[in-house]
Protein backbone atom coordinates (compact mmCIF):
# COMPACT_ATOMS: atom_id res chain seq x y z
CA UNK A 1 0.00 0.00 0.00
CA UNK A 2 2.86 2.27 0.67
CA UNK A 3 4.72 1.50 -2.27
CA UNK A 4 1.64 2.47 -4.29
CA UNK A 5 1.29 5.83 -2.65
CA UNK A 6 4.67 6.49 -3.03
CA UNK A 7 4.11 5.93 -6.77
CA UNK A 8 1.12 7.99 -6.80
CA UNK A 9 2.56 10.99 -5.11
CA UNK A 10 5.89 10.62 -7.84
CA UNK A 11 4.68 9.41 -10.87
CA UNK A 12 3.75 12.29 -13.21
CA UNK A 13 1.46 10.03 -15.66
CA UNK A 14 -0.22 8.82 -13.16
CA UNK A 15 -1.33 12.68 -11.97
CA UNK A 16 -1.75 14.05 -15.26
CA UNK A 17 -4.47 11.18 -16.08
CA UNK A 18 -6.23 11.72 -12.57
CA UNK A 19 -6.59 15.40 -13.61
CA UNK A 20 -7.72 14.70 -16.76
CA UNK A 21 -10.46 12.24 -16.12
CA UNK A 22 -11.36 14.32 -12.98
CA UNK A 23 -11.31 17.23 -15.49
CA UNK A 24 -13.57 15.76 -17.88
CA UNK A 25 -17.12 15.55 -15.79
CA UNK A 26 -17.46 19.15 -16.24
CA UNK A 27 -17.05 19.03 -20.26
CA UNK A 28 -19.07 16.17 -20.71
CA UNK A 29 -21.98 19.30 -21.90
CA UNK A 30 -19.74 22.20 -23.10
CA UNK A 31 -19.30 22.34 -26.73
CA UNK A 32 -15.78 21.94 -26.41
CA UNK A 33 -15.67 18.32 -25.58
CA UNK A 34 -13.81 17.19 -29.01
CA UNK A 35 -11.18 19.72 -28.41
CA UNK A 36 -10.55 18.33 -25.19
CA UNK A 37 -10.34 14.66 -26.35
CA UNK A 38 -8.35 16.42 -29.04
CA UNK A 39 -6.08 17.53 -26.78
CA UNK A 40 -5.85 14.44 -24.25
CA UNK A 41 -5.06 12.76 -27.05
CA UNK A 42 -2.37 14.78 -28.59
CA UNK A 43 -0.90 14.89 -25.10
CA UNK A 44 -0.68 11.32 -24.12
CA UNK A 45 0.44 10.23 -28.13
CA UNK A 46 3.53 12.72 -28.38
CA UNK A 47 4.34 11.35 -24.56
CA UNK A 48 4.49 8.08 -26.22
CA UNK A 49 6.53 8.81 -29.02
CA UNK A 50 8.74 10.98 -26.89
CA UNK A 51 9.64 8.06 -24.53
CA UNK A 52 9.82 5.47 -27.33
CA UNK A 53 12.66 7.93 -29.04
CA UNK A 54 14.35 8.21 -25.32
CA UNK A 55 14.33 4.55 -24.79
CA UNK A 56 15.64 3.77 -28.47
CA UNK A 57 18.89 6.00 -27.53
CA UNK A 58 19.20 3.59 -24.15
CA UNK A 59 19.20 0.59 -25.92
CA UNK A 60 22.84 0.35 -25.94
CA UNK A 61 22.90 -1.39 -29.97
CA UNK A 62 26.61 0.14 -30.44
CA UNK A 63 28.20 -2.49 -27.98
CA UNK A 64 26.93 -5.37 -29.11
CA UNK A 65 29.27 -8.10 -31.01
CA UNK A 66 26.27 -9.30 -33.16
CA UNK A 67 27.00 -7.91 -37.00
CA UNK A 68 23.10 -7.82 -37.46
CA UNK A 69 22.65 -6.00 -34.33
CA UNK A 70 25.39 -3.47 -34.78
CA UNK A 71 24.46 -2.62 -38.42
CA UNK A 72 20.92 -1.97 -36.58
CA UNK A 73 22.90 0.73 -34.70
CA UNK A 74 25.03 2.31 -38.08
CA UNK A 75 22.01 2.87 -40.02
CA UNK A 76 19.45 3.27 -37.08
CA UNK A 77 18.88 6.72 -39.28
CA UNK A 78 18.41 5.05 -42.50
CA UNK A 79 15.05 2.71 -41.79
CA UNK A 80 12.09 3.76 -42.99
CA UNK A 81 10.12 2.73 -39.66
CA UNK A 82 12.07 5.65 -37.78
CA UNK A 83 11.06 8.21 -40.79
CA UNK A 84 7.70 7.32 -40.37
CA UNK A 85 8.11 7.59 -36.33
CA UNK A 86 9.29 10.79 -36.55
CA UNK A 87 7.08 12.29 -39.39
CA UNK A 88 4.38 11.41 -36.64
CA UNK A 89 6.15 13.03 -33.44
CA UNK A 90 6.39 16.46 -35.38
CA UNK A 91 2.64 15.94 -36.56
CA UNK A 92 1.18 15.44 -33.05
CA UNK A 93 3.25 18.33 -31.85
CA UNK A 94 2.01 21.07 -34.48
CA UNK A 95 -1.60 19.41 -33.52
CA UNK A 96 -0.39 19.74 -29.97
CA UNK A 97 0.57 23.51 -30.14
CA UNK A 98 -2.65 23.97 -32.48
CA UNK A 99 -5.17 22.82 -29.51
CA UNK A 100 -3.55 24.90 -26.88
CA UNK A 101 -3.74 28.50 -29.52
CA UNK A 102 -7.23 26.81 -30.20
CA UNK A 103 -8.30 26.90 -26.10
CA UNK A 104 -6.49 30.43 -26.02
CA UNK A 105 -8.87 31.77 -29.00
CA UNK A 106 -6.10 32.51 -30.91
CA UNK A 107 -5.96 30.03 -33.59
CA UNK A 108 -7.96 32.12 -36.18
CA UNK A 109 -4.70 34.37 -35.93
CA UNK A 110 -1.24 34.50 -38.40
CA UNK A 111 0.22 31.77 -36.69
CA UNK A 112 -2.53 29.59 -35.93
CA UNK A 113 -3.68 29.57 -39.79
CA UNK A 114 -0.09 28.36 -40.37
CA UNK A 115 0.36 25.74 -37.83
CA UNK A 116 -3.26 24.54 -39.00
CA UNK A 117 -2.27 24.69 -42.45
CA UNK A 118 1.07 22.91 -42.63
CA UNK A 119 -0.46 20.19 -39.28
CA UNK A 120 -2.81 19.09 -42.20
CA UNK A 121 -0.65 19.32 -44.99
CA UNK A 122 1.84 16.96 -43.04
CA UNK A 123 -0.77 14.62 -42.04
CA UNK A 124 -2.46 13.78 -45.42
CA UNK A 125 0.50 14.12 -47.81
CA UNK A 126 2.74 12.14 -45.04
CA UNK A 127 1.83 10.60 -42.13
CA UNK A 128 -1.46 8.63 -43.45
CA UNK A 129 0.07 6.57 -46.73
CA UNK A 130 4.28 6.02 -44.98
CA UNK A 131 2.25 5.04 -41.55
CA UNK A 132 -0.28 2.70 -43.51
CA UNK A 133 2.58 1.53 -46.11
CA UNK A 134 5.23 0.51 -42.83
CA UNK A 135 2.56 -1.17 -40.52
CA UNK A 136 1.38 -2.93 -43.27
CA UNK A 137 4.20 -4.09 -45.10
CA UNK A 138 6.16 -4.73 -41.28
CA UNK A 139 3.50 -7.10 -40.50
CA UNK A 140 2.49 -8.64 -43.72
CA UNK A 141 6.26 -9.50 -44.08
CA UNK A 142 6.77 -10.67 -40.52
CA UNK A 143 3.74 -12.87 -40.64
CA UNK A 144 5.32 -14.65 -44.07
CA UNK A 145 9.19 -15.29 -42.75
CA UNK A 146 10.25 -12.69 -40.00
CA UNK A 147 13.80 -13.32 -41.27
CA UNK A 148 12.93 -10.54 -43.86
CA UNK A 149 12.31 -7.72 -42.20
CA UNK A 150 12.81 -8.47 -38.18
CA UNK A 151 15.54 -11.53 -37.43
CA UNK A 152 15.06 -13.44 -34.53
CA UNK A 153 17.98 -12.38 -33.08
CA UNK A 154 17.02 -8.73 -32.48
CA UNK A 155 14.69 -10.11 -30.03
CA UNK A 156 18.00 -10.12 -27.06
CA UNK A 157 18.20 -6.65 -27.15
CA UNK A 158 14.76 -5.15 -28.65
CA UNK A 159 11.47 -5.63 -26.46
CA UNK A 160 8.41 -6.71 -27.99
CA UNK A 161 6.62 -4.21 -26.93
CA UNK A 162 9.02 -1.76 -28.69
CA UNK A 163 7.94 -3.56 -31.53
CA UNK A 164 4.61 -3.11 -30.87
CA UNK A 165 4.92 0.95 -30.17
CA UNK A 166 6.46 1.56 -33.68
CA UNK A 167 4.29 -0.55 -35.94
CA UNK A 168 1.56 -0.70 -34.22
CA UNK A 169 0.66 1.81 -31.78
CA UNK A 170 0.71 4.10 -34.73
CA UNK A 171 -1.73 2.95 -36.81
CA UNK A 172 -4.14 3.63 -33.60
CA UNK A 173 -2.57 7.38 -33.86
CA UNK A 174 -4.02 7.19 -37.47
CA UNK A 175 -6.99 5.89 -36.27
CA UNK A 176 -7.95 8.38 -33.59
CA UNK A 177 -6.98 11.23 -35.92
CA UNK A 178 -9.30 10.27 -38.07
CA UNK A 179 -12.47 9.80 -35.99
CA UNK A 180 -11.30 13.22 -33.60
CA UNK A 181 -10.16 15.40 -36.94
CA UNK A 182 -12.09 15.74 -39.96
CA UNK A 183 -10.32 15.77 -43.45
CA UNK A 184 -12.49 15.13 -46.48
CA UNK A 185 -10.72 17.17 -48.99
CA UNK A 186 -6.88 17.71 -49.60
CA UNK A 187 -6.25 20.83 -47.71
CA UNK A 188 -3.39 21.61 -50.41
CA UNK A 189 -2.95 18.92 -52.46
CA UNK A 190 -0.06 20.19 -54.88
CA UNK A 191 1.85 20.76 -51.67
CA UNK A 192 1.02 16.90 -50.00
CA UNK A 193 2.01 15.68 -53.55
CA UNK A 194 4.99 17.21 -53.72
CA UNK A 195 5.94 16.66 -49.66
CA UNK A 196 4.74 12.70 -50.58
CA UNK A 197 7.26 12.13 -53.55
CA UNK A 198 9.65 14.05 -52.41
CA UNK A 199 9.65 11.91 -49.16
CA UNK A 200 9.72 8.58 -51.12
CA UNK A 201 12.13 9.51 -53.87
CA UNK A 202 14.42 11.06 -50.98
CA UNK A 203 14.39 7.35 -48.97
CA UNK A 204 15.40 5.50 -52.01
CA UNK A 205 17.85 7.09 -52.74
CA UNK A 206 19.26 6.96 -48.74
CA UNK A 207 18.27 3.31 -49.58
CA UNK A 208 20.03 2.23 -52.35
CA UNK A 209 22.57 4.18 -51.92
CA UNK A 210 23.13 2.59 -48.65
CA UNK A 211 23.13 -1.12 -50.51
CA UNK A 212 25.61 0.20 -53.34
CA UNK A 213 28.27 1.33 -50.97
CA UNK A 214 28.00 -1.29 -48.61
CA UNK A 215 26.65 -4.83 -50.32
CA UNK A 216 23.80 -4.65 -47.59
CA UNK A 217 20.11 -4.49 -47.92
CA UNK A 218 18.38 -2.49 -44.66
CA UNK A 219 15.73 -5.15 -44.89
CA UNK A 220 16.33 -8.33 -45.92
CA UNK A 221 13.72 -8.78 -48.27
CA UNK A 222 15.14 -7.15 -51.07
CA UNK A 223 17.49 -9.36 -50.71
CA UNK A 224 15.54 -12.72 -51.96
CA UNK A 225 14.85 -10.84 -55.21
CA UNK A 226 16.26 -10.21 -58.37
CA UNK A 227 17.02 -7.22 -59.50
CA UNK A 228 14.05 -6.79 -62.23
CA UNK A 229 11.87 -8.04 -58.94
CA UNK A 230 13.27 -5.47 -56.84
CA UNK A 231 12.26 -3.11 -59.33
CA UNK A 232 8.73 -4.14 -59.49
CA UNK A 233 8.31 -4.17 -55.80
CA UNK A 234 10.21 -0.34 -55.01
CA UNK A 235 7.69 0.50 -57.81
CA UNK A 236 4.78 -1.13 -55.75
CA UNK A 237 5.97 0.63 -52.63
CA UNK A 238 5.57 3.93 -54.46
CA UNK A 239 2.28 3.30 -56.14
CA UNK A 240 0.45 1.39 -52.97
CA UNK A 241 1.60 4.04 -50.67
CA UNK A 242 0.44 6.93 -53.18
CA UNK A 243 -3.26 5.01 -53.26
CA UNK A 244 -3.09 4.92 -49.26
CA UNK A 245 -2.92 8.79 -50.06
CA UNK A 246 -5.67 8.98 -52.35
CA UNK A 247 -7.94 6.61 -49.80
CA UNK A 248 -7.96 8.65 -47.05
CA UNK A 249 -10.30 11.16 -48.37
CA UNK A 250 -13.27 8.77 -49.26
CA UNK A 251 -12.66 6.96 -46.17
CA UNK A 252 -12.82 10.07 -44.01
CA UNK A 253 -16.13 11.80 -45.71
CA UNK A 254 -17.80 7.80 -44.96
CA UNK A 255 -17.18 8.77 -41.25
CA UNK A 256 -17.82 12.45 -40.99
CA UNK A 257 -19.47 13.49 -44.02
CA UNK A 258 -18.58 15.63 -46.99
CA UNK A 259 -18.14 18.82 -45.05
CA UNK A 260 -16.84 20.95 -47.58
CA UNK A 261 -20.32 21.38 -48.72
CA UNK A 262 -21.40 22.87 -45.51
CA UNK A 263 -21.72 26.50 -45.11
CA UNK A 264 -19.63 28.60 -42.38
CA UNK A 265 -21.46 29.05 -39.29
CA UNK A 266 -23.24 32.30 -37.83
CA UNK A 267 -20.05 33.67 -35.96
CA UNK A 268 -18.32 33.53 -38.90
CA UNK A 269 -15.98 30.75 -37.63
CA UNK A 270 -16.13 28.05 -40.58
CA UNK A 271 -16.48 24.45 -39.50
CA UNK A 272 -14.46 21.73 -38.91
CA UNK A 273 -13.10 19.79 -41.44
CA UNK A 274 -13.55 22.55 -44.72
CA UNK A 275 -10.27 23.23 -46.11
CA UNK A 276 -7.46 25.77 -45.18
CA UNK A 277 -6.06 27.86 -47.79
CA UNK A 278 -2.38 28.14 -47.58
CA UNK A 279 -0.74 31.92 -46.41
CA UNK A 280 -0.28 32.99 -50.19
CA UNK A 281 -3.61 31.92 -50.82
CA UNK A 282 -5.15 33.83 -47.29
CA UNK A 283 -3.11 36.89 -48.07
CA UNK A 284 -4.44 37.25 -51.47
CA UNK A 285 -7.81 37.03 -50.13
CA UNK A 286 -7.36 39.69 -47.50
CA UNK A 287 -6.45 41.63 -50.74
CA UNK A 288 -9.08 41.22 -52.48
CA UNK A 289 -11.80 41.76 -49.45
CA UNK A 290 -9.91 45.11 -48.95
CA UNK A 291 -10.15 45.95 -53.29
CA UNK A 292 -14.26 44.42 -52.79
CA UNK A 293 -16.91 46.47 -51.30
CA UNK A 294 -18.51 44.31 -49.02
CA UNK A 295 -22.10 42.41 -49.93
CA UNK A 296 -24.34 44.94 -48.18
CA UNK A 297 -22.89 48.00 -50.18
CA UNK A 298 -23.16 46.16 -53.48
CA UNK A 299 -27.00 44.94 -52.93
CA UNK A 300 -28.31 48.61 -51.59
CA UNK A 301 -26.62 50.25 -54.60
CA UNK A 302 -28.56 48.06 -56.64
CA UNK A 303 -31.59 48.86 -55.00
CA UNK A 304 -30.84 52.70 -55.01
CA UNK A 305 -30.37 52.20 -59.23
CA UNK A 306 -33.57 50.35 -59.48
CA UNK A 307 -36.05 53.04 -57.01
CA UNK A 308 -34.47 55.83 -59.02
CA UNK A 309 -34.82 54.29 -62.56
CA UNK A 310 -38.93 53.58 -61.46
CA UNK A 311 -39.16 57.07 -60.13
CA UNK A 312 -37.81 58.97 -63.58
CA UNK A 313 -39.97 56.64 -65.52
CA UNK A 314 -43.46 57.15 -63.21
CA UNK A 315 -42.56 61.27 -64.03
CA UNK A 316 -42.52 60.66 -67.69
Amino acid sequence: MEDFILFRENNIFYNVLCFLITENEKLFDRSDARLYWKTVFHIFSILHHCYIGLFANSLHLDQSLVPDIKCLYTYRLAYLTGWNFSFQTIFLGLSLLYDFLEWAGKHNGNLGTKIRYWRDVLFCGCVVPFTLFVSSMFWTVYAIDRELVFPKIYDDVIPWWFNHCVHTNILVVLALETLLQPRTQPTDEKVEVTIYWSVALMYAVVYYTIYFATHRWLYQVFGVMTWWQVCLYQLWIWGSSFVFYKLQFPINRLIHGDESKEVPEANGETKTGEQVMSPKEQSGKVIMDLKTPPFSTRSWSVKFRSLRSQFESSRL
